[in-house]
């Protein structure tokens, strides 16, 4: 169930924030409210513009620690017949809630993500989205998201609470893949190399 208000035990730390925990604050050097935040990695399945079928998701700064996000529902993203695998709907969560960490300024990576589906989303659907940070505590970022179909007032089809972990640059260089790794840090356009570790890919 989303918002869990009790921890679940050491391997799966709760989505209830602890009591020492603060509230978010958006970093000076934060995109401004209604600037497009763009592809963090070209490759990225979820807001990558090279990926054949991909989500192609359109996330934009909002205001205080909050962003909106926008994708539509091709047919390659079925699960059922005519709708939106859940997989899909998952994953725009997640990377709409990741790309908080833009106004944030760190680097995180998803720990827990719990998401509760309210209504099929039919292939052809614009699922428009809505993440904010809730609260920070040390290394642990909370947050919450919605998605509604159709736009900022349509009905909501989809719903994640999640907490994301700050990581070091190391987390991505250690564990990736060496080609992959090689080519991103190889790029010349060194906005692009360093857009592609800050979020997660």
């Amino acid at each position: 169930m989303s918002g869990a208000t009790t921890d679940a035990g050491p391997d799966r730390p709760g989505l209830t924030p602890p009591r020492d925990a603060v509230a978010p604050e958006r970093h000076p050097d934060a995109p401004a409210p209604g600037e497009p935040l763009g592809a963090h990695y070209d490759h990225c399945f979820g807001c990558g513009g090279a990926q054949p079928h991909g989500l192609h998701l359109e996330a934009t700064a909002g205001e205080g620690v909050s962003v909106t996000a926008e994708f539509t529902v091709q047919s390659a993203h079925q699960g059922a017949p005519g709708l939106a695998h859940g997989g899909v709907l998952a994953t725009a969560l997640d990377e709409t809630l990741g790309s908080l960490a833009w106004l944030l300024r760190t680097i995180a990576v998803t720990g827990r993500l719990e998401t509760d589906f309210v209504q099929p989303v039919p292939v052809g659907a614009t699922l428009h989205l809505e993440a904010r940070c809730t609260a920070v505590a040390g290394r642990k970022i909370y947050s919450t998201a919605v998605g509604r179909i159709g736009g900022p007032d349509g009905p909501v089809a989809v719903r994640a609470d999640a907490l994301f972990i700050e990581v070091k640059l190391e987390h991505f260089t250690d564990n990736g893949r060496p080609e992959e790794i090689r080519a991103a840090m190889s790029d010349p356009d060194q906005v692009k190399v360093a857009r592609a570790f800050e979020v997660n890919p």
